[in-house]
C-alpha cells in the first residue's frame, strides 16, 4: 500500500502572524505578519539613525493599523503623527499614556472638540487661521482645565499651492501674534510647512528657506530668539534635506511604515430630497 500524504504536509509554510489586542473591540483586532513587524522595526531603526538626537522624529502612521504603531512604540518610538482626526482618536487609546500624538492634517473647526478629547494629543502642527486658533483655545480651556497649554504651530503655505493648507507667508507674523495674545490655553511652539513633493515641482529648498524667514520675522515680532520657535518641515522624501535646513521636527511615514493604501472614497450621497439607503 503506497504511503498516504496529507496535502497540508506538502504545502509551503504560511507566514507567522500575531493577533494583537490593543484595547479596542474584537472587530478592531488585526493580524499582521512577523515580516511586517520586522520591517517596521528595521525601517524605524534606519530612519532614527539618520535623525540627530536633538531633533524630533514624528512617525506618521496615516492609514496604517494601530498594530504597527504599537510595534514602533515597543521599539522606542514615542512621537506619532496623524492626518485625520477620527484616526487619531481611534488609535490613541491603543497606545500607552506616555505616547505623544501630533496632529498634522487639515483641521476643521467642527472637529476640534473631538480631537482634544484624546489626552495623548501633544501638538497641533496645522493652525492656519485665528478662527481655528480661537476654537482650539475655547475647547482646550473647557476640556483641559488646569493642564499645561496645548502646543500648537502656525502652518505656512510656503509654496502658494492651493492644494495645501496654511496662511500666506505675509500673514504669518499676525497669526503668531494673535495666538500669543489671545489664546492662553495654547502655547505657540513653532511653524510648520509642507514642501514640494518632487524635484520636478522645484524641490523643497525654497519652502524651507521661506519658513526660516517666517520664523525670523515672527521671533522678532514676539521678542524671542529664533531658536525658541521650532520648525516642523520635511517628510519621507526630503527629511534629511529639511534637517540640514534647520528642521527641529520631521514627519516621516511611508519610509517607516511602508507604502500607504489609497484612502477609501467617500460614500455615495443620495440625490437631494431622498433619504439615505
Amino acid at each position: 500500500c503506497p504511503p498516504c500524504f496529507r496535502p497540508s504536509l506538502l504545502a509551503p509554510p504560511r507566514a507567522r502572524t500575531r493577533r494583537w489586542s490593543l484595547g479596542g473591540p474584537a472587530s478592531d483586532m488585526a493580524e499582521v505578519t512577523e515580516a511586517e513587524l520586522d520591517s517596521v522595526r528595521e525601517r524605524l531603526a534606519a530612519v532614527r539613525g539618520r535623525v540627530p538626537a536633538d531633533r524630533t522624529l514624528v512617525a506618521v502612521s496615516k492609514l496604517k493599523p494601530a498594530e504597527l504603531m504599537v510595534c514602533a512604540y515597543e521599539a522606542g518610538q514615542r512621537d506619532f503623527g496623524e492626518n485625520y482626526v477620527q484616526e487619531l482618536v481611534d488609535k490613541g487609546p491603543r497606545l500607552p499614556a506616555d505616547a505623544r500624538l501630533h496632529f498634522i492634517g487639515h483641521l476643521q473647526t467642527n472637529k476640534v472638540k473631538l480631537l482634544l478629547s484624546e489626552p495623548r494629543l501633544c501638538c497641533v502642527h496645522t493652525v492656519d487661521s485665528l478662527k481655528l486658533a480661537a476654537e482650539l483655545q475655547k475647547r482646550a480651556a473647557a476640556l483641559r482645565p488646569g493642564q499645561a497649554p496645548l502646543a500648537v504651530m502656525a502652518q505656512v503655505n510656503t509654496s502658494g499651492e492651493v492644494s495645501k493648507g496654511g496662511c500666506a507667508p505675509a500673514e504669518c507674523v499676525a497669526l503668531c501674534e494673535g495666538i500669543r495674545a489671545s489664546c492662553p490655553a495654547l502655547r505657540l511652539t513653532g511653524l510648520m510647512c509642507i514642501g514640494k513633493y518632487s524635484a520636478a515641482e522645484g524641490g523643497s529648498a525654497a519652502d524651507f528657506e521661506t519658513l526660516r524667514r517666517c520664523r525670523s520675522e515672527a521671533a522678532a515680532a514676539l521678542g524671542e530668539e529664533e531658536g525658541a520657535l521650532h520648525l516642523s518641515m520635511g517628510m519621507s522624501h526630503d527629511f534629511e534635506e529639511a534637517i540640514a535646513a534647520g528642521a527641529t521636527h520631521v514627519r516621516v511615514g511611508s519610509t517607516i511604515f511602508g507604502a500607504r493604501p489609497p484612502k477609501p472614497p467617500p460614500a455615495a450621497q443620495p440625490p437631494e430630497g431622498q433619504p439615505p439607503p
